[in-house]
C-alpha cells in the first residue's frame, strides 16, 4: 500500500512538472497559442477542486454535492477583499463603493478564502453530517443554491454587489513581469494557477497519506469498524468535509481569476456536476486520475469539441 501511494505521488510530480513545462513554453509563444493557456489554467482550477472533492466523496466516503457553493464563497471573498481601494466605487456604482474599503494581499486573500468556505462548511456540517448518502447529497446541493440565491440578494449589496458582478480584482495577468513601458517581459500567467493548484494538492496527498487520511479510508470501508477501532466518526468527518471545502474556496478563488468577474449566477449545480463528473472519469479515489482528468474534460470543453456548437445543414 504504501509502494502504491509514494508510486502515484511520483506520478502526480511528473506530471505536474511536465505542464509546468508546457506551460512555460506556450507561455513564451503568447498569444499563438491563446487556447491551448486558456484550456490549462482552467484545468489547473478544476483538478484542484476535483481532487478536494475526491478527498470527501473517494476517500471519505461522503457523497456531498455542495461544491459549486464552496466554490462560490471562495471566489466571492477572494473579489470582494482585492478589489483595488479606488476601483471600489466603478464595481460597486450602486452601493456608494460598498462597505469594504481596503484590498488585501493575492495570498492572505487566497487563504481567507478557503477559511471562509472552510467556516461555513462547519457551520453546514454540524447537522448536515449526520445524514447519509443521498440525504447528505441533496443537503448538501441544497446548501450551494441556498448560498448562490443569498449573495444576489440586494440588502446584502454593499458587500456582495447583489446582482451585478464583480470585477478589477487581480487575475493571473497580474503576475506578468512588465518593463518600465508596460511590456510583458515575462510571462508567469499560466504558471502560477499550477504552483497555487500543485502546492494545494500536494497538501491532499500529504494529509490522505497521514494518519488521519488511514482514517478516513477506514470510515469509508467500514464505519462499524472504524468505530470499533477508536475512531471518532463524527469528528473525522467533519475534518474532511472542512479541508475539502477549504481548497473548494482556494479553488473557488481561483477560478475568479481566471474569469476575471464574479457572479453568483455562474456558480449553479451544473459546475458540481462536472466536477463530480471528472472525479469520476478519473476514478473516485484517484488522485492522479482526477488531475488527468480534469484536462481531459476541460480541453474537451472548451476546445476539442467546439466544433459541436456550430449548426449543421444535412441536405439540400
Amino acid at each position: 500500500m504504501k509502494k502504491n501511494n509514494k508510486r502515484e505521488s511520483i506520478i502526480i510530480a511528473v506530471i505536474l512538472l511536465v505542464i509546468l513545462a508546457v506551460a512555460f513554453y506556450l507561455d513564451a509563444k503568447l498569444p499563438s497559442y491563446h487556447i491551448a493557456i486558456k484550456v490549462i489554467k482552467k484545468a489547473a482550477v478544476y483538478s484542484l477542486v476535483a481532487v478536494s472533492m475526491n478527498l470527501l466523496n473517494g476517500f471519505t466516503g461522503l457523497f456531498s454535492l455542495g461544491q459549486a457553493g464552496f466554490m462560490l464563497l471562495g471566489a466571492y471573498t477572494f473579489a470582494i477583499f482585492t478589489i483595488p481601494e479606488e476601483s471600489r466605487e466603478i464595481v460597486y456604482q450602486y452601493y456608494n463603493g460598498g462597505l469594504i474599503r481596503f484590498a488585501l494581499p493575492v495570498i492572505p486573500a487566497l487563504v481567507l478564502s478557503g477559511l471562509v468556505a472552510a467556516l461555513f462548511a462547519f457551520l453546514v456540517g454540524l447537522p448536515v453530517l449526520k445524514l447519509k448518502s443521498d440525504y447528505l447529497a441533496i443537503a448538501t446541493l441544497g446548501f450551494a443554491e441556498i448560498i448562490r440565491a443569498i449573495f444576489q440578494w440586494d440588502k446584502l449589496g454593499a458587500i456582495t454587489n447583489g446582482s451585478n458582478m464583480l470585477h478589477q480584482f487581480p487575475s493571473f495577468s497580474s503576475f506578468n513581469i512588465r518593463n518600465a513601458q508596460g511590456e510583458v517581459v515575462v510571462y508567469l500567467s499560466t504558471l502560477v494557477p499550477f504552483v497555487i493548484a500543485g502546492v494545494c494538492i500536494a497538501l491532499i496527498v500529504l494529509l490522505i497519506n497521514s494518519t488521519y487520511g488511514r482514517a478516513l479510508k477506514a470510515i469509508r470501508d467500514d464505519e462499524t469498524a472504524a468505530e470499533a477501532m477508536g475512531v471518532n466518526l463524527f469528528h473525522h468527518k467533519q475534518l474532511a468535509f472542512c479541508i475539502s471545502s477549504f481548497f473548494a474556496g482556494i479553488g473557488g478563488a481561483m477560478l475568479a481569476m481566471y474569469a476575471c468577474t464574479v457572479q453568483a449566477k455562474s456558480f449553479t449545480s451544473a459546475m458540481t456536476y462536472e466536477i463530480l463528473l471528472i472525479v469520476v472519469l478519473g476514478g473516485v479515489g484517484s488522485i492522479t486520475g482526477s488531475c488527468l482528468s480534469a484536462f481531459l474534460f476541460v480541453a474537451c470543453s472548451e476546445w476539442w469539441l467546439r466544433f459541436l456548437d456550430n449548426t449543421y445543414t444535412i441536405g439540400s
